[in-house]
């Protein structure tokens, strides 16, 4: 679980970034989840371009990426989630 703090820093840290992935109106293909998956291990934090116009269907859709790649939502504002993932072989 992200701390309040943790949550501050990230999404000061992400503000600069670009969307990585951009998921279509077909939602959440296999092609797209491997793209989210190789970018969070490249990255950590990435913005997701959710190309659903419902308010609910961004939502469960970036609970569903979240809950597929293992990665905590930081963020969703309009169509833009931004999700972090630590990298598991970052080195201490």
């Amino acid at each position: 679980m992200m701390t309040p703090a943790a949550r501050k820093r990230f999404r000061a840290l992400a503000h600069s970034l670009k969307p990585l992935v951009a998921t279509g109106h077909s939602g959440l293909t296999e092609n797209v989840i491997l793209a989210i998956e190789e970018a969070l291990e490249h990255h950590e934090l990435i913005k997701i371009r959710l190309g659903c116009d419902q308010r609910d269907d961004r939502k469960s859709q970036a609970g569903q990426i979240c809950q597929t790649t293992g990665a905590e939502l930081v963020q969703l504002i309009g169509k833009i989630a931004v999700v972090y993932r630590e990298s598991p072989d970052k080195t201490a």
